[in-house]
């Protein structure tokens, strides 16, 4: 049986833009991303300083191009040697084709947009960027600007509804009974939420006054002085988070919809911002320390969520939430508009 999206999931990865890298990530001439997400795979690829994103497939025979996370290289598919290249694809003996057949192969290639330094991928979006984030671009983009490297890389399926996923990021009911060693002894306190549109902000400051005072003393060490001191996170509809504590650091994570069900893909990377010169190496542990962290905080999430039934209706009507699922609460109202 082939697995298909419901309509609803179907109706978000078309219509709208998709959060998927850092400018960062793609710097060098070749460097490469990978991305699971409905259908395939995702490719990101630096080609002589144009970003492209293409479905990771030889138009050939159906090879994938890459088969790991990330990396520097060609784009050659190790099947037959097709490859691309400056913007053009090259067939591998090429003259033992027709090349009537040949006319009009090339890359399955997507549409591509910046926020700042974030790259946005669409396949037929209705609006333009700026439209879809209102708001929350400026937010968005002041983020962006700060973040320098890409410190880790984590992917894996996700044993639940891209959903579930979502709506336990954006509360904090949970946080004191699943992540007691982790997030629990920051103590957020909720400071604001900010609707934008369909995109959902959330400061909340350090409630626990020696942690706090640790991250402000460490200030010092970073060029982030417009950053919020506190926890920040924005809700990137439809299937994209970004956070961040004091600006330090960026968590980005992205929950695709699988075609198969009760399954999702979910990655998240540590980003770093920018360091003063000379800092480098009193930052060095705080950065290792807080990729060790957010992988572990991420474990405890796909453990509480896989547990989630897939007989549970996340669409059903009179669902009830507490004032800590205020935003939940928002993303249920969103995705029943949406829904008809």
């Amino acid at each position: 049986m082939t697995a298909v999206l419901s309509r609803l999931d179907g109706r978000l990865l078309t219509d709208f833009w998709h959060l998927v890298a850092h400018r960062a990530e793609l710097a060098e001439p070749g460097a490469w991303l990978r991305l699971d997400w409905p259908g395939g795979d995702l490719a990101l690829f630096n080609d002589e300083g144009e970003i492209l994103a293409f479905d990771n497939v030889c138009p050939h025979r159906g090879a994938r191009y890459f088969t790991g996370d990330h990396g520097v290289g060609r784009v050659v598919c190790a099947y037959h040697g097709w490859a691309y290249r400056a913007g053009q694809l090259r067939v591998a003996q090429r003259a033992s084709f027709d090349e009537a057949e040949l006319a009009g192969l090339g890359l399955r290639r997507f549409r591509t947009a910046w926020c700042g330094d974030f790259l946005f991928v669409g396949l037929a979006p209705v609006e333009s960027l700026e439209a879809q984030l209102g708001e929350a671009f400026a937010d968005l983009e002041r983020a962006s600007r700060r973040i320098t490297t890409r410190r880790d890389f984590n992917a894996f399926t996700f044993q639940a509804n891209w959903r579930v996923g979502v709506e336990n990021a954006l509360e904090g009911y949970h946080v004191n009974p699943i992540h007691p060693q982790t997030l629990a002894p920051l103590g957020l306190v909720d400071d604001r939420i900010d609707y934008q549109g369909r995109n959902i902000g959330y400061l909340a400051r350090i409630g626990q006054a020696r942690t706090a005072k640790g991250l402000s003393v460490m200030k010092r060490f970073f060029e982030v002085d417009d950053a919020y001191e506190g926890y920040w996170s924005l809700y990137v509809f439809p299937f994209a988070m970004v956070s961040s504590t004091f600006g330090y650091s960026y968590a980005l994570q992205t929950y695709f919809p699988s075609a198969l069900p009760n399954q999702a893909h979910f990655c998240s990377r540590l980003l770093t911002s920018r360091v003063k010169p000379g800092a480098e190496t009193a930052v060095e542990g705080f950065f290792e320390s807080s990729a060790q962290v957010n992988r572990r905080i991420f474990e405890e999430d796909h453990a509480i969520c896989a547990r989630v039934s897939p007989a549970y209706d996340m669409m059903r009507p009179g669902r009830v939430f507490a004032r800590a699922e205020e935003r939940v609460r928002r993303l249920h109202a969103i995705l029943t508009d949406l829904n008809g």
